[in-house]
Order: C-alpha cells, then sequence, then structure tokens
C-alpha cells in the first residue's frame, strides 16, 4: 500500500511539473535580469526580423543566378580540426554577440558531412584525413591506406591496392603545385593526409615505429614519408610545426630542442640537399622573422618549422607577446599562396587550425573559440588574395568534439562566463564538456559541486566542466558543417559521407578519377 501511495505521489508530481513547463524549460535560479537590459533594442520590433528575412532572401536568389560553373583553377582546403558547429555558434559569441557571423558562415553554400570512419562510431583525425583528402574511409587511426589495413600492421602500407592518394596527388599529376599549412607537426594526422600512408598515426619519427616492434628501414615514417617519397617531395610549400620528428636525438634544434629520431638522419639537411640537386630554389625557415625576408615571389620550394612540436595556441601568442617570433596561421596562409600562386596551372592548398582541437581535449573552451576566431581570419585572407571566379575554398572540420552550450544566459553574457544558478544555489558555466579532465575543476569528493566565480573562468588555463572523468576529453560523433564558396560552390550543400568531399573538389577542378 506505502509502495502505491509512493508511486501515485512520483506521478502526481511529475505532472503537475509537466503542466507547469517546468520539465521542459528548468525554472533554475536566474541571475538579476534587470541588470541585463535588451542588448539590440531593434530586435524588439518585428519588422527588423522581415527586413532580415527579405535581405537573406535577397541574396539567395542573386547567389542561385551567379552559382559558378566555370573550373577551379585553385583549391583550398580549410579544415578547422574538431570544429564542432557548437564550437562555431560559441565563437560569434566570443566575437561579439550570437548575431554575428563567423567570416566563412557567410559563404552560399553550407553542408553537413557524416565523420565515422569503418570501424568507429566516433572518427579520429588520422582516418578522417584519408576521407576528405582521398574520398575513401578507413579505420581509426590509419592514415592514406583503406579499411583493408588494420592499425599497427607493420607491412600495412606497402600494397598498392591499400594505398588511397590524395587530391594533392591529383593536384601534381594534373601539373598543379600542393602545399600544405598546419599549426601541428607537419608530421601530425591530419597534415599526414596529404602525403602519407601509414597503418599508424603515431608513426612520426622511426623510434615510435621500432618501439611498435617494426623495422623501421622497412616501415618508413611519416616524417621520411615527407621528404623521401614523391608527393610529399614535391610540396611547394611545408609551413607548421614539429622540428622533432626531423633531426636525432644527438642534434638540438634552433631553439636548444634536441630531436626525436634514433637513426642519424637530418631530414631537414637531406630537404635542402635534394632541392639543391634538383637546381631549384629553396628556402628552410624556423621563425617569423625568417619567414619575413623569404622573397616569396621568387622561391620554389618553401619549408617552415616553426616549433620543436605544436605551434603555440593563438591567444597565448597575444598573452605571452610572442606575436613577433610566432607566425599566426593567417600569415603562414598568406605565404603559402603566395609561393603557390606562381603556377599558372594553379595549385591546391590545404590549411589546418589544428588547435582548435588540442585546446578541446585539455576542455580549455576559451583557447579553442580563440583558435577558431584565428582560423577565420585565415580563410578571410585566403578568399581576399584570391577570386571566387578561378579559387574554390571549402571549409570544413574532421569531428566534432563533446562541448555544449546550455543553460539560458542573456546576450550580453560572455560565452565562456557563467549561466544561472542551478538548483543547488550554485553557478555553472555556459560551456562545458559531456568527459574531459575538467571534472575536478568543479567538483570534488567531500564538498561536491565547487563554488565557480567569473574571475576563476576567465583565466585561459581554466579547464570547463565535465560530467566524466577522462585525462583527455574525447571527440563527438555528430556531424560536422561544410562551407564553400567559388567555383561549383553549390555542390556542397546537403548531407553527405566525409569521403565525397574530395570528389567534388575534384570535379570543380577537373583533376583526378573524378574529373
Amino acid at each position: 500500500m506505502a509502495k502505491r501511495f509512493i508511486l501515485l505521489l512520483f506521478v502526481a508530481v511529475w505532472l503537475s511539473g509537466s503542466a507547469n513547463g517546468q520539465r521542459d524549460h528548468p525554472r533554475g535560479r536566474s541571475f538579476d535580469a534587470a541588470a541585463h537590459p535588451i542588448k539590440h533594442p531593434e530586435e524588439q520590433q518585428s519588422q527588423y526580423w522581415v527586413d532580415k528575412a527579405q535581405a537573406k532572401l535577397l541574396s539567395k536568389l542573386a547567389e542561385t543566378q551567379a552559382a559558378h560553373t566555370n573550373k577551379a583553377k585553385n583549391v583550398i582546403m580549410f579544415l578547422g580540426d574538431g570544429m564542432s558547429v557548437h564550437t562555431v555558434t560559441a565563437t560569434r559569441n566570443l566575437l561579439g554577440d550570437s548575431a554575428e557571423q563567423v567570416f566563412f558562415e557567410g559563404f552560399p553554400y553550407t553542408g553537413l558531412s557524416k565523420t565515422y570512419c569503418v570501424n568507429r562510431q566516433v572518427a579520429d583525425s588520422a582516418c578522417t584525413a584519408t576521407a576528405y583528402l582521398g574520398g575513401v574511409k578507413g579505420n581509426y587511426g590509419t592514415i592514406g591506406v583503406n579499411a583493408n589495413v588494420p592499425r599497427y600492421s607493420c607491412d600495412g602500407d606497402s600494397k598498392v591496392e591499400d594505398q588511397v592518394l590524395s587530391i594533392a596527388q591529383w593536384a601534381q599529376a594534373a601539373g598543379k603545385d600542393a602545399g600544405l599549412v598546419t599549426t601541428a607537426r607537419v608530421t601530425h594526422a591530419s597534415p599526414a593526409g596529404v602525403y602519407a600512408h601509414t597503418a599508424d598515426r603515431n608513426w612520426e619519427n622511426d623510434w615510435e615505429v621500432a618501439n611498435r616492434g617494426c623495422d623501421p628501414e622497412q616501415t618508413i615514417d611519416i616524417a621520411r614519408q615527407l621528404v623521401e617519397q614523391p608527393v610529399g617531395q614535391q610540396l611547394k610549400v611545408i609551413l607548421g610545426g614539429g622540428r622533432q620528428n626531423f633531426i636525432n636525438t644527438t642534434v638540438n634544434d634552433e631553439e636548444g630542442y634536441a630531436g626525436l629520431r634514433t637513426d642519424g638522419r637530418h631530414l631537414i639537411r637531406d630537404w635542402l640537399d635534394q632541392k639543391k640537386e634538383a637546381n631549384v630554389s629553396a628556402n628552410y625557415v624556423w621563425s617569423r622573422k625568417g619567414l619575413s625576408l623569404v622573397d616569396l615571389e621568387n622561391t620554389d620550394y618553401l619549408l617552415g618549422l616553426f616549433a620543436n612540436s605544436h605551434l603555440p595556441y593563438n591567444g597565448d601568442r597575444d598573452r605571452k607577446r610572442s606575436q613577433l617570433a610566432d607566425p599566426s596561421l593567417t600569415e603562414l596562409t598568406e605565404a603559402a599562396i603566395k609561393v603557390l600562386s606562381r603556377n599558372k596551372e594553379g595549385f591546391f592548398l590545404f590549411v589546418e587550425g589544428a588547435r582548435i582541437d588540442m585546446a578541446h581535449h585539455d576542455t580549455f573552451a576559451r583557447r579553442s573559440l580563440e583558435d577558431t576566431a584565428e582560423f577565420a581570419n585565415a580563410v578571410q585572407k585566403a578568399r581576399e588574395l584570391t577570386s571566387e571566379d578561378d579559387t574554390l575554398i571549402v571549409v570544413t572540420a574532421d569531428h566534432s568534439h563533446v562541448m555544449s552550450i546550455n543553460g539560458y544566459p542573456f546576450r550580453d553574457q560572455e560565452i565562456t562566463g557563467l549561466a544561472q544558478l542551478a538548483d543547488d544555489n550554485l553557478p555553472y558555466t555556459i560551456l562545458s564538456y559531456a568527459n574531459g579532465p575538467g571534472y575536478y575543476s568543479a567538483y570534488n569528493r567531500a564538498e561536491g559541486r565547487a563554488l565557480l566565480k567569473e574571475k576563476l573562468v576567465a583565466d585561459s588555463d581554466y579547464r570547463y566542466p565535465t560530467l566524466v572523468p577522462l585525462d583527455s576529453e574525447s571527440h563527438g560523433g555528430d556531424d560536422v558543417a561544410v562551407y564553400a564558396s567559388g567555383p561549383y560552390a553549390q555542390y556542397f550543400s546537403g548531407n553527405y559521407e566525409q569521403s565525397n568531399i574530395p570528389a567534388l573538389m575534384s570535379r570543380a577542378a577537373g583533376i583526378g578519377p573524378y574529373a
């Protein structure tokens, strides 16, 4: 009888909450609404929204009439690593307001791509690189090979029929130039998809190969593939980080850091020797100053390795005042385009904003949004330096992350700040993660949820709260956006496999197997 009474009481409470709308929209304990006046008073008038819709309709009609159907001479692919739709949305607020547009959101065509790999629902940056650069989905952790190759297979990349050629190779075969720019190591998973074939993304140097029980002379590491194999050798521009994978443990780089190689090779010198033997102009640089001294319009090959590992977060360039030493993604993109534009046949350029992803893994939400904003700056610079008539620009992500935007914050609140009070009378952050290392920044066993303050979350080193403790936050499995501008940009609307992206770029440029 008592159990029946408790059940009836529970149902009554549930129905009462539902009737009052509390189940769908939790009441919470809001901050003082009077302290948050309407940010844009014009939005209170119906005509504002009618006019905005009319303007969008007119722009769509104009885009339809002006759809480019001429061949793309140049193709630039921008990859925001881990740049989920939530990340882009939050960046709008970081830039000033929810109504803002991140630059590439103004591109005329937008689609969604499905990011899973053959053996995982949630992908990594390796198998996705094979998909969006080569048009074939592979296994988690592998690059430039199909799903016949299991991860860690020592001879997995040896069969030609299992290798996946990238759009960079298609461009080179068509007489175009190709290059890559990244804020990660140039041997990291995403840029490696441009030129490498490997059964493990971690095989960036010979020690890593040997550590897995493979013979480094048979299983060629990613750095050697970049310098010694055809696609990598022919890349006209290579800009990023990762000097450690090109020099031996007994050798220090320009900033005094030792390398990771154990085979005695100095791959930077090997690269320079190759170019000298080929009698072409080539420059190796390791600093922003060095890059500024290069005559880009008279350079055939440019190799820039600006860090021992990854380049710094863009926000940290400002906070640590290292802008004079460390180039921005925008500056690297501009340099690459100037070198590649010398080829009258055109070029393919891959540009990665890598540290968007790395900040998410550490639940450094602020840093991730700052890098997304700089990524958008680089896209804008590329669009300014090229013509929509002959240059297709495609912007996308390889996968998402598990960051969400929650609560009911006022429009004038910073996206990186605090939302309302929860049922325990403690505030919570507007941005949070499903899992990751931020678990301990907002909870402890003795006291439960921590009392968060705006000053605390304003620190760029603050790890945003998570539901599940993990030493590194995981990727998400949701679709990611694709934005396109230029010749045949209309191809990129709709929902499709991530592996369709290079086919669409190939068709637009008239290169490769889909020409």
